[in-house]
C-alpha cells in the first residue's frame, strides 16, 4: 500500500465498498454524534467522510484531532444509508470506517477558519495566505486560473503562435508606470530594471524573423494598487506579430478571448459584435476609455439647449471656450428623491452637484383621454402647444381629431398631453428647451436625465462614475453578459498639468498618418494603438507599432527625447531599426484581469496566489522590509531617510 493515500478524497464510490483504502488530508469539520466522530476528510480533490466509533482501535487518537490537522487514515469503505447519501458531492455514497490513522501535522489554534463563509480582515488574510488559499472558492478560483493559462497557451499554438521567453533583468524603459530598480553588484552605481512589459524584446523578435509570438509574461510596475490591479507583479497573454495591420490584430485575439468567455464564463452571454468605438467618443458618451456596455446609458452633449438659457449657470459658463454641458439620461429614474440621491453623489465627488430634470405623469381624466373634442383635452393641447412654441410633435388638434383613439399617433400624443417635466433645471429653461431635450435623449413618462457643465477634463470622470451608478441603482445592467469593445484612435500625446507635452499612451506605437501627422499639432495627433474593454475594464491594450527609425526620434522629439538620449535608452531597438525591420504589431492581454472577471470577482487579489497589501507589503513572507546592512554595503548603497 502506498505510504499515503490509495485514492484522492474525491476518488471513492459505491464500486468501492468492501475495499480496505488509505486517505491522505486535512480534517475540515468535525461531528460528534453521541460517541460517533464524523470527519470531513479534505485535499485537493474533495471531501470523503470518515467515521471512528469506540469499536476502532484508534478511537481514542481521532478524538484528540482538531481542524485543519493533516491526518492519514486506513479503513473500510461502507455504503451510507439510503436517506443518509449526500448527492452534493461525488463520495456521498460512502463513507470509511477508520481502524488506523497517523498524525501527519498536528495544526495550532486557527487564526482564521477554512469550513464555513465566516469574513476576515485583508490584513489576517494574507497574513495567512497558506490558510486562505484552502478554502474551497480560494482553490476554485486558483484552478481556474491555471486552466484559462492552459487554455490561452493552446489557443495561441493552434494559431501557429511560438511561445518564447524574454529576459527579466533589463534596461528602463517608459511604459506608463515606474519602474523596480536592480541595483549591480558588479557594476556599482548602475542599475538594471525589472520590465514593465517585453515591450522592446517581442519587438526585436519581429526584427530577428520571428512571425508570430506570444508568452506568459510576468511583468513589474511600482504602480498604486486598485481593487482591478496589483501594486507590484501581474501577469500577461503578450503576442506580437509581423505584417499585419491594426484589424489583422483583432481579427486575431478576439477568437482566443472571445473563447475563454464562452469556455470559463460559467454559460454567461459572451457578445459576439465587439463594436470599435473612437477614444473621442468612449469618453464623450461613457465618460471613460473602458465603457461598460451592459449599461445601454450613453451620455450626450446638450449644450445648444442651454446656451442664452434662463439656467445663468450653464448659459454663462458656456461663454468660455472648451466647455459643454452634458447630460446622462437615467430611463425610470424620474423621482424627486433618486434625483436628490445622484446630486448628493456629485457633491460627494467633489462636484458642486448635478442639474436635473425628471418628467411625470399629470394625468387627463378618462373620459377627455378617449374623446380629443372633450373641452379638458383641448385645453390641455393649447396650454402644452402654446408652451412648445413649435406645436404638438407638429401635430394640430384638427389632426388629432381625425385619428383613431386606438392609434398610435393618438396615443402619442395623449402621452405628450399627460406629460410634465420637474425639477429646478426645467423652471428655468422652460419647457420648450425641455422638450427639445427630452426628445434629444429619447425620454418619456417616469424617466429623468443629470447635467454636468464645464471642461469636459474636470467632469468627464464623475460623469463616466454617475452613469456606472445611474446604472446600477436602476438595474438597467445585463449582468448576465460579456460586453466587449474595441476603443482605438487614442491621441498619441497629452499635457500635464505643467504644460508639459508627453506620450498619452504606448511611446512604440506609430502615428496615423506617420512622419506627414507629426509635423502638425501634437495633440492632434493620432495612433494606431488600442484597448479592449470588457465589462468596464480594460483587458488588452495594444498598438501597431512605429518601426522606422525617422518617425521614432520624431514622435520622441515632441515628448521632450532628444536624439541622443533616444539613442542612449533604445539603442538595441533604434539599431535594429536600421536593418530590414518589418512592419509589425500586437497586443498584451491582462490574465489577472480576465480571470477576475470569469471568477465573478470584485477584487483582483481574489484570483493571485499570493498577491501584496494595498501598501504593497508582503505579510506573509516579510517583502518590503528594510535591507539588511551587508547587502548595502555589498551594492555600495545606503538609505537616505525621508525627512
Amino acid at each position: 500500500m502506498h505510504a499515503f493515500r490509495t485514492h484522492t478524497c474525491a476518488g471513492l464510490t459505491k464500486d468501492d465498498v468492501g475495499e480496505t483504502v488509505r486517505l491522505s488530508g486535512w480534517v475540515h469539520r468535525i461531528r460528534d454524534h453521541g460517541g460517533i466522530l464524523f470527519i470531513d476528510l479534505r485535499d485537493h480533490y474533495g471531501m470523503t467522510q470518515v467515521l471512528c466509533d469506540p469499536d476502532s482501535p484508534v478511537f481514542a487518537q481521532m478524538e484528540k484531532v482538531r481542524a485543519e490537522w493533516c491526518i492519514r487514515i486506513d479503513g473500510t469503505v461502507k455504503a451510507r444509508d439510503a436517506e443518509l447519501v449526500n448527492p452534493k458531492i461525488p463520495t456521498g455514497e460512502i463513507e470509511v470506517f477508520v481502524r488506523d490513522m497517523e498524525v501527519l501535522g498536528a495544526a495550532d489554534e486557527l487564526p482564521l477558519m477554512v469550513f464555513g463563509d465566516q469574513e476576515y480582515p485583508e490584513e489576517t488574510r494574507l497574513k495567512y495566505r497558506f490558510l486562505d488559499l484552502r478554502r474551497e472558492q480560494m482553490q476554485k478560483n486558483m484552478i481556474l486560473r491555471s486552466n484559462v493559462v492552459r487554455s490561452i497557451r493552446n489557443r495561441m499554438w493552434d494559431k501557429g503562435f511560438h511561445e518564447f521567453q524574454t529576459p527579466i533583468i533589463t534596461a528602463s524603459s517608459p511604459e506608463g508606470a515606474r519602474d523596480f530598480i536592480v541595483p549591480s553588484r558588479l557594476h556599482p552605481g548602475k542599475v538594471y530594471a525589472l520590465p514593465q512589459a517585453p515591450q522592446q524584446f517581442k519587438q526585436l523578435l519581429m526584427v530577428s524573423g520571428v512571425d508570430k509570438y506570444f508568452q506568459i509574461a510576468p511583468c513589474f510596475r511600482d504602480e498604486d494598487p486598485r481593487a482591478d490591479r496589483s501594486p507590484t507583479d501581474f501577469y500577461q497573454l503578450d503576442m506580437e506579430m509581423s505584417f499585419v495591420s491594426q484589424q489583422d490584430v483583432f481579427d486575431t485575439i478576439q477568437p482566443v478571448v472571445g473563447g475563454l468567455f464562452e469556455e470559463f464564463g460559467g454559460g454567461r452571454k459572451v457578445d459576439a459584435d465587439w463594436p470599435l468605438i473612437s477614444y473621442k467618443d468612449a469618453a464623450l458618451k461613457y465618460g471613460t476609455d473602458k465603457p461598460d456596455l451592459r449599461n445601454p446609458i450613453e451620455m450626450q452633449d446638450v449644450s445648444g439647449h442651454f446656451k442664452g438659457s434662463g439656467f445663468a449657470i450653464f448659459a454663462s459658463l458656456l461663454e468660455k471656450e472648451g466647455t459643454e454641458i452634458r447630460a446622462i439620461p437615467a430611463p425610470t429614474g424620474g423621482s424627486r428623491k433618486f434625483c436628490d440621491r445622484m446630486n448628493k453623489f456629485a457633491q460627494e465627488q467633489g462636484l458642486p452637484g448635478m442639474g436635473y430634470i425628471f418628467w411625470r405623469r399629470k394625468p387627463l381624466p378618462e373620459e377627455a383621454r378617449n374623446n380629443p373634442q372633450h373641452p379638458e383635452f383641448v385645453e390641455r393641447f393649447r396650454e402644452v402647444t402654446a408652451d412648445l412654441g413649435s406645436g404638438l410633435h407638429g401635430v394640430s388638434l384638427e389632426e388629432i381629431n381625425g385619428f383613431a383613439t386606438d392609434s398610435a399617433q393618438y396615443n402619442d400624443a395623449v402621452d405628450c398631453l399627460e406629460l410634465e417635466a420637474a425639477g429646478p433645471l426645467a423652471k428655468n429653461i422652460g419647457p420648450e428647451r425641455t422638450e427639445a431635450i427630452r426628445q434629444q435623449l429619447g425620454l418619456g413618462v417616469g424617466d429623468a436625465a443629470f447635467f454636468l457643465g464645464g471642461k469636459a477634463s474636470d467632469f468627464e470622470a464623475v460623469a463616466g462614475r454617475a452613469r456606472t451608478v445611474i446604472g446600477e441603482e436602476l438595474g438597467l445592467i445585463d449582468e448576465d453578459r460579456f460586453a466587449f469593445a474595441w476603443i482605438v484612435d487614442f491621441p498619441m500625446y497629452e499635457r500635464d498639468d505643467d504644460g508639459k507635452l508627453d506620450f498619452s499612451h504606448n511611446p512604440f506605437s506609430m502615428p496615423q498618418g506617420g512622419l506627414e501627422a507629426l509635423e502638425g499639432k501634437p495633440e492632434d495627433v493620432l495612433g494606431y494603438q488600442y484597448d479592449l474593454a470588457c465589462n468596464g475594464y480594460e483587458l488588452i491594450s495594444g498598438a501597431i507599432r512605429n518601426h522606422r527609425p525617422e518617425i521614432m526620434f520624431k514622435a520622441f522629439e515632441l515628448a521632450g527625447y532628444g536624439k541622443d538620449e533616444v539613442e542612449k535608452r533604445f539603442g538595441g531597438m533604434v539599431k535594429a531599426f536600421r536593418y530590414g525591420a518589418p512592419p509589425h504589431g500586437g497586443c498584451a492581454a491582462g490574465i489577472d484581469r480576465i480571470v477576475m472577471l470569469l471568477a465573478d470577482e470584485a477584487n483582483i487579489r481574489e484570483v493571485i496566489l499570493f498577491p501584496m497589501n494595498q501598501r504593497a507589503e508582503d505579510l506573509m513572507m516579510g517583502a518590503g522590509l528594510a535591507p539588511v546592512a551587508g547587502q548595502l554595503m555589498e551594492l555600495g548603497l545606503r538609505v537616505v531617510p525621508k525627512d
